[in-house]
């Protein structure tokens, strides 16, 4: 009696991983900071008998579905410690993502071949911040766009009170009128 075995060892792509719960760092200019991310892995199998005897074992038909859970936590547990040891500042981690997976790549490739499998690409899509430290990125990019910020407050004034002397309809222009 012989069982017969069939392994795929094309590339399966477009598997996805990401944070479940935001990762909280250490940033050098907004202090601690939570982010999020995510993106996409391309896993091969490269030992098909390591891979029946670790992962398959006597399922009849097995699918990536069934491990790339586990790929998955394998993935954001090692981009975490990753980030958080690169120490890149919030603001610049999308100028990094290609380094970012290329180095969580290298230090978890080891690890899945311990599966008889190959990580044959690891990319980061998103590293994004809460809505509400998305807001505040916002106001403080204005405010920084506005440049001096009491130049250009004495420059609103200065509109309003002209848009509002040219208004003689206004509220404000029949109680001066009556004064």
């Amino acid at each position: 009696k012989a069982e017969v075995y069939f392994v795929n060892t094309k590339r399966f792509v477009d598997l996805k991983w990401g944070t479940k719960n935001p990762l909280m760092l250490r940033d050098p200019e907004f202090g601690a900071a939570r982010v999020r991310a995510f993106g996409t892995y391309g896993v091969k199998v490269t030992d098909p008998l390591v891979f029946i005897r670790e992962i398959v074992g006597t399922d009849g038909n097995f699918q990536v579905d069934e491990i790339s859970d586990q790929l998955r936590n394998l993935i954001t547990s090692r981009f975490s410690s990753a980030v958080g040891a690169a120490g890149i500042p919030v603001l610049d981690m999308a100028a990094n993502y290609e380094q970012l997976g290329d180095v969580i790549g290298a230090r978890i490739g080891p690890e899945f071949g311990e599966y008889g499998l190959e990580l044959t690409k690891l990319l980061v899509e998103n590293i994004s911040v809460p809505p509400s430290v998305e807001e505040a990125l916002d106001k403080r990019t204005s405010a920084g766009m506005v440049g001096n910020l009491d130049k250009y407050m004495k420059y609103q004034t200065g509109v309003a009170l002209e848009a509002g002397a040219s208004n003689s309809s206004g509220a404000a222009g029949a109680g001066i009128g009556m004064g």
